[in-house]
C-alpha cells in the first residue's frame, strides 16, 4: 500500500517541476522568477490583510443608537475588504462609475413648482410590484439626493433604488434644478447651504402619501444638504431617519484638499467644467442676472462658487457661503437618527475634518469611518460590479429604520 504522505510528496514534487518548466519569469531562470512572484504575492497579501482590510470605526453620541446599529446593521461591525487591486482612494473614486453595473430602473418623472416660480424634477420609482408593502398609500418612501452634478441616473443612486426595490419600498430622487434635462424657468440653481427646494420636496412627498413613513439618503453634496436641512428643522421634520455618504463636513477643508496639485488636476478641474457646462446649458435665463463670461473662466470650484453660487444666494463673500454650507456647524441641532459613512482616505472630505467630537455630543448621530473607500467608492469583492460596502450599509440601515424604528425613539 502506498501511504498518503508519499502521494502528497510526489504531487508536490511534480507540481513544482511543472511550474518551474511552464512559468518563464525571473532574472536567472524560472525558479527564481517563480519565487519572486510567490514572495511578492505573499507580501502583498500580508500587507493587505494587516493594513488595508480593517473593521470600520463606529462612533455614536449615545449608547442606544450605538447598540441599535450593532444589533440591526451587522455590516457596521464587519471587516471592510476593499477590492484588493484598487483599494487606493483616488482609484476607488475614479473607477466606481465605470466598474459598477447600472441596474435597469424605469422612473416616473414629476415636475413640481417652487415658491419662486421655478420647477423641481422628481423621479419616482413606485415599486407597484412590492409584495411586502402592497398598499401604495402606506408603502415606505425613500428620498434620494445625488451629489454635486449628479442625477437619478448615477450608478450609486440606481443601486440604492435597487436595494429599496428588494425591500419593497418606493423611491423618489430629488434632482437639483437644471441638472436632469428640465428647463430652468428662473435664474436660480442650487447649493448645499440653501434647503428651500428640499423642504418643498419633502412636504410634497408627505402630502402625496400621508400614511407612508419617509426616510432619506444623501450622497456627497446631497448629504450636505440633508444634514443642513436637519440642523435647521430640528424636530419639525417628518423624516424617520437619514443616512448620508461621503459628506464634506467643512467646506473650507474640502476645497483646500481639492486644491492640492494632484487632486486639482484629477478632480477639481473636471467638476468645475461640469458645473460650467450646466450653467452654459441655461445661459439664456442666467445671463440676465450674472456675468456668465466671468463664471466660465473659473478654474476651480472655489472660483466658480465665488463668481456664481455665493452671488446667486445672496452671500456677501465666499467665506460666508462656505461657513453656512458646512454641516459641521449644525450637527448639534439634528433631532432625528442620522448615520454618516465616510472614508478616512477621502480627498473630498479629509479625515481631520470629520466631526467625530461633534457626533459624540449628539445622541441622534452616528459616524461610521472606514480606512479606505475614497469618495463614493467603497468597492469590495474581486470584481465589484454589483453591490458595494456603501450599498450594504444603506440597505441594512434603511430596513432597520423602517421596520425596527421603535428602537430609535427617545434617543436623547
Amino acid at each position: 500500500m502506498i501511504s498518503p504522505d508519499f502521494n502528497f510528496n510526489i504531487l508536490t514534487r511534480d507540481l513544482s517541476h511543472y511550474l518551474e518548466n511552464q512559468v518563464k519569469v525571473g532574472l536567472f531562470g524560472s525558479g527564481v522568477g517563480l519565487s519572486l512572484v510567490l514572495g511578492f504575492s505573499a507580501a502583498y497579501t500580508c500587507y493587505y490583510l494587516l493594513s488595508v482590510a480593517k473593521k470600520p470605526q463606529l462612533i455614536s453620541g449615545g449608547k442606544k443608537f450605538y447598540h441599535f446599529l450593532t444589533e440591526q446593521c451587522p455590516v457596521v461591525s464587519e471587516t471592510y475588504y476593499p477590492t484588493f487591486w484598487c483599494w487606493e482612494s483616488r482609484i476607488q473614486t475614479l473607477l466606481r462609475p465605470f466598474v459598477t453595473a447600472k441596474p435597469g430602473v424605469v422612473y416616473r418623472n414629476e415636475l413640481i413648482k417652487a415658491a419662486d416660480g421655478g420647477q423641481i424634477s422628481l423621479d419616482w420609482f413606485d415599486n407597484d410590484d412590492s409584495l411586502s408593502h402592497p398598499d401604495p398609500a402606506a408603502r415606505p418612501t425613500i428620498l434620494l439626493l445625488p451629489g454635486l452634478t449628479g442625477t437619478s441616473r448615477e450608478s450609486y443612486i440606481l443601486h440604492m433604488v435597487q436595494q429599496s426595490r428588494d425591500l419593497g419600498y418606493r423611491c423618489v430622487v430629488f434632482n437639483n434644478r437644471g441638472v436632469s434635462g428640465e428647463t430652468l424657468l428662473t435664474p436660480r440653481t442650487y447649493c448645499a447651504a440653501n434647503t428651500e427646494d428640499l423642504e418643498t420636496v419633502i412636504e410634497h412627498i408627505r402630502r402625496t402619501n400621508e400614511a407612508a413613513p419617509i426616510m432619506a439618503a444623501g450622497v456627497s453634496m446631497g448629504g450636505m444638504m440633508l444634514a443642513n436641512y436637519l440642523g435647521r428643522q430640528g424636530r419639525k421634520t417628518c423624516l424617520k431617519g437619514v443616512i448620508v455618504f461621503s459628506v464634506g463636513w467643512d467646506v473650507f477643508e474640502c476645497t483646500a484638499s481639492l486644491e492640492k496639485p494632484l487632486d486639482r488636476f484629477i478632480f477639481n478641474s473636471y467638476l468645475t467644467s461640469c458645473l460650467q457646462a450646466s450653467v452654459h446649458r441655461h445661459r439664456p435665463v442666467l445671463e440676465k442676472c450674472y456675468d456668465i463670461d466671468h463664471v466660465m473662466k473659473a478654474k476651480t470650484i472655489r472660483e466658480f462658487d465665488e463668481r456664481f453660487t455665493s452671488i446667486m444666494f445672496g452671500y456677501p463673500t465666499i467665506d460666508h457661503y462656505y461657513h453656512d454650507a458646512s454641516p459641521v456647524h449644525k450637527l448639534k441641532s439634528v433631532q432625528v437618527p442620522m448615520l454618516c459613512l465616510n472614508a478616512a482616505d477621502d480627498v473630498f472630505s479629509p479625515s481631520h475634518a470629520i466631526p467625530v467630537e461633534a457626533v459624540k455630543q449628539n445622541p441622534n448621530l452616528a459616524m461610521l469611518i472606514t480606512c479606505h473607500g475614497g469618495h463614493i467608492g467603497f468597492l469590495e469583492g474581486l470584481w465589484p460590479r454589483q453591490s458595494t460596502y456603501m450599498d450594504r450599509v444603506f440597505k441594512q440601515f434603511t430596513k432597520a429604520v423602517i421596520e425596527q424604528g421603535s428602537g430609535l425613539q427617545d434617543l436623547s
